[in-house]
C-alpha cells in the first residue's frame, strides 16, 4: 500500500501549501486539454528546483512554485510509493523505483520513476490517458498499416522511439482492437502495467514485472507455456528477453515490444547489436524471418499550438527488407523503405512532409523533428 496522505498540503507554491494530489490534479484541468487529449504530460519533482510540467514539448515551472528541498520531494513522492518501494528507493546505495499510481477519485493514473541526481531525490510522473485510444485517431500514416498489423497472426512489432512519444498508447490502441475483434489468448509482460485491457473477445492476462514475474525474460519464458497467441513485452531490455521474443514470434506468435531509438533503421541496429559479435549473423538472419514491422514515432507541434500529433515512419518486412537485414546491409533499408512506399512503407520525412501539406504541421517543427531536415520541402 502507498505510504502516507497524497492530501497532505507539503509544498508552498504562491503562498498556499498544497499537496500531491493537487498537484496532479492540474492534469485534469480544462484549460490543459486539447480534442479530449491532456497537453500536460509529465511532471517533474527535483531537488533544488520548483515543481515543472512538461506541457506539449517543454518544460514549464508551475508559477509561483518555490524550489524543493529534499525533505519535500519525499512528503510528495513517498505517499504515491509503497513501503517495499520506498525500501528500495533510501537503500545504500540506493535504486531507481519504477511505480503506478491511481488518483482515487479523479479517475488519473500515472506511471512513476524515482531516483537520485547529485541534488537529492526527484522522480518523473508521467499521466496516462483515461482511456485508450480508438486505434484508428493514433495518426497511423494510412489505415491499411493498423489494420494489417491488427490481423497478424504471428510476427514482431516493435514500436520504437525516444521516451514520451507515445509507444506505450500505439501498443495499447492496437492490443484493444485485437481484444474487442479476434478470439484469442493475449498475455502481457509490463513495467509497470499502465492501461487496464479488458478480456472481451480475446483472453487477456496483464502482469508486471517485480510484482506478478521476476523479469520480462523470466515472465516471457513462462508465457510460452500458458497457451498465447498474442504477447506484449513492454520493452526489449536485454539480450535473453530479446531472444526469447524472437523466438516466440518465430513460433508462431504476434509479439509487440518497445524499444528506444529514434528510427526503424536504429531498432533494428539496436537489436542485433545486444548481441556478442559472433552471433550478429545467426541474429540477423532469424530477424529477417521474425520481424513483420516497426513503427518509429515521434510526437509534433501542431501548426498553431494546439497540442501535438504522431509521426511515423513505418517499416514493413518485404523480402526485400529482409534480404538487407539478413546481410546486414543497413544503410540500404532507408532507401528500401522509399522504395516499397506501396507495399506500407513509409519514412519519418515522407510522413512529415504529408502532415506539412494538410496543414496539421508547421515545415520549421517537421524539420526540426526530422531525422533528415533536409529531405522536409
Amino acid at each position: 500500500m502507498p505510504q502516507g496522505d497524497p492530501q497532505q498540503p507539503v509544498y508552498t507554491v504562491g503562498g498556499r501549501r498544497l499537496s500531491i494530489a493537487d498537484l496532479l490534479r492540474r492534469f485534469s484541468e480544462g484549460q490543459f486539454q486539447s480534442n479530449g487529449i491532456c497537453r500536460l504530460s509529465d511532471l517533474h519533482l527535483k531537488t533544488g528546483e520548483p515543481a515543472t510540467y512538461r506541457f506539449d514539448s517543454d518544460l514549464v515551472p508551475l508559477p509561483g512554485a518555490e524550489p524543493l528541498d529534499a525533505a519535500t520531494v519525499r512528503a510528495l513522492l513517498y505517499p504515491l510509493l509503497t513501503a517495499a518501494q520506498i525500501t528500495r528507493f533510501e537503500a545504500t546505495p540506493p535504486t531507481d523505483v519504477d511505480a503506478g499510481y491511481e488518483l482515487v477519485g479523479a479517475g488519473l493514473s500515472f506511471r512513476i520513476n524515482a531516483f537520485h541526481d547529485r541534488q537529492g531525490p526527484a522522480c518523473a510522473i508521467r499521466v496516462l490517458p483515461r482511456e485508450i485510444p480508438a486505434v484508428d485517431r493514433i495518426g497511423f500514416p494510412e489505415e491499411r498499416i493498423w489494420r494489417d498489423i491488427v490481423d497478424l497472426k504471428q510476427g514482431l512489432v516493435v514500436v520504437t522511439g525516444i521516451t514520451g512519444s507515445g509507444k506505450s498508447t500505439t501498443v495499447a490502441a492496437l492490443l484493444r482492437h485485437i481484444g474487442r475483434h479476434r478470439a484469442v489468448r493475449v498475455i502481457t509482460l509490463e513495467d509497470p502495467v499502465e492501461y487496464a485491457l479488458d478480456s472481451d473477445t480475446a483472453l487477456v492476462s496483464q502482469r508486471e514485472v517485480g510484482l506478478h514475474v521476476r523479469s520480462f525474460a523470466g515472465g516471457l519464458r513462462a508465457a510460452l507455456r500458458e497457451d498465447p497467441d498474442v504477447i506484449f513485452v513492454g520493452e526489449m531490455r536485454d539480450p535473453e528477453t530479446t531472444s526469447l521474443a524472437l523466438t516466440a514470434a518465430e513460433t508462431g506468435h504476434l509479439v509487440f515490444s518497445t524499444l528506444h531509438t529514434k528510427d526503424a533503421k536504429g531498432a533494428i541496429t539496436r537489436i542485433v547489436d545486444m548481441f556478442p559479435q559472433e552471433r550478429v549473423r545467426e541474429l540477423a538472419t532469424q530477424l529477417s524471418f521474425s520481424l513483420t514491422y516497426v513503427l518509429a514515432q515521434k510526437l509534433i507541434p501542431l501548426a498553431g499550438g494546439s497540442g501535438r500529433r504522431v509521426a511515423m515512419e513505418v517499416l514493413r518486412n518485404v523480402p526485400a527488407i529482409a534480404n538487407l537485414i539478413r546481410t546486414a546491409r543497413w544503410h540500404q533499408v532507408y532507401g528500401a523503405m522509399e522504395s516499397h512506399r506501396r507495399d506500407g512503407a513509409i519514412t519519418l520525412e515522407r510522413h512529415l512532409a504529408e502532415l506539412v501539406r494538410r496543414g496539421e504541421v508547421e515545415a520549421d517543427d517537421a524539420r526540426r523533428y526530422a531525422n533528415a531536415p533536409s529531405l522536409i520541402p
